[in-house]
């Protein structure tokens, strides 16, 4: 008898939660023909309402809209499906994790919800198609990095390219790379580890999906980070379409237009000077790296370097062995 009211108060608590929510109630009668008809436990009203009262105890939170035929629901969902679906589009469209690995997540995600606002939601999920990495290893190796920054230790790990043919090549014969990991950044889809290299002597950041194999813990402890170094700057004036190479203060000639996408990347706090009612002038830090020229070209002189002077010639130097020139 005891066991069954265990199970009994188990069973009511878990079938609130997968079937019930603000808009879809059940009454006092419906609950118990569900537990007889799906249960095999026969409960009368006065028992019901006993269990209703021992799972409130508990904390677990039960709704009720008060009728002639009580209507009961589960009330204690941490997301709303508003909540979900965002973290699902989220997972759905990082190319950093693939496409086995987010169907697993956002299964476990529809737990949160009743089965029938998961069937909802499933209907519109769509990961088949979209560019998804096939880095199974991806998500171990950024627990191993996780790891890492707790412990204080450097990581080993060697670096890969893609060839013509599509494979992963390892870079530099092979080489290991010895880092002291600081932070893991999401940015841009994929996630990196912002570390001190011992091979180039400065702070540098690495894509994880690039890993050839999973980076092995070192008992070495890391390198503090460097005198000076800010993990905000750096991301700030580094990351996404920049580079990792040395920043420069670049001063960009600018029509109206561009101002939004300046923003995008950059922020409020962008800064402007007004030139003429069709243009404005601001200065960034950023790194002049190919990915950075591509940007300013991209714009189709919307956007014109004005200096430095070094800059500018990089940016003649790139355009140049594009057209198949001697830089």
């Amino acid at each position: 008898m005891e066991n069954q009211t265990k199970l009994r108060l188990l069973y009511l608590y878990q079938h609130l939660m997968q079937c019930t929510d603000a808009e879809h109630r059940l009454s006092t009668p419906q609950l118990i023909e569900i537990l007889r008809s799906q249960y095999g436990i026969e409960v009368n009203r006065n028992t019901l309402a006993d269990d209703f009262r021992m799972l409130e105890q508990a904390g677990i939170q039960i709704g009720v809209v008060h009728s002639q035929q009580n209507q009961y629901y589960y009330d204690g969902n941490l997301f709303d499906p508003a909540e979900l679906k965002i973290m699902i589009d989220a997972i759905s469209s990082s190319r950093f994790i693939t496409e086995k690995k987010s169907r697993e997540l956002i299964d476990k995600i529809l737990t949160l919800t009743t089965d029938e606002q998961a069937s909802r939601m499933r209907r519109h999920i769509q990961v088949e198609g979209r560019i998804k990495s096939e880095n199974e290893c991806g998500y171990h190796v950024v627990d191993l990095i996780n790891e890492a920054i707790e412990r204080g230790c450097k990581i080993r790990f060697q670096y890969a390219d893609y060839s013509p043919k599509k494979r992963k090549v390892v870079r530099h014969n092979g080489q290991y790379y010895v880092v002291s990991p600081y932070a893991l950044i999401w940015d841009g889809d994929y996630y990196y580890v912002i570390g001190y290299s011992e091979m180039r002597g400065k702070v540098q950041s690495f894509r994880t999906d690039r890993f050839y194999r999973i980076p092995k813990l070192m008992e070495e402890d890391s390198v503090p980070r460097p005198y000076g170094f800010d993990l905000k700057t750096y991301t700030r004036e580094t990351f996404r379409m920049f580079g990792t190479e040395s920043v420069e203060t670049v001063t960009l000639l600018c029509e109206n237009s561009v101002m939004n996408a300046l923003i995008d990347y950059f922020g409020m706090q962008v800064p402007v000077s007004i030139v003429d009612e069709d243009h404005f002038r601001t200065i960034l830090r950023v790194c002049p790296s190919p990915t950075f020229f591509r940007w300013v070209f991209g714009w189709n002189g919307k956007m014109r370097i004005l200096g430095p002077d070094r800059v500018c010639e990089k940016y003649r130097e790139m355009a140049r062995r594009a057209l198949g020139e001697e830089p």
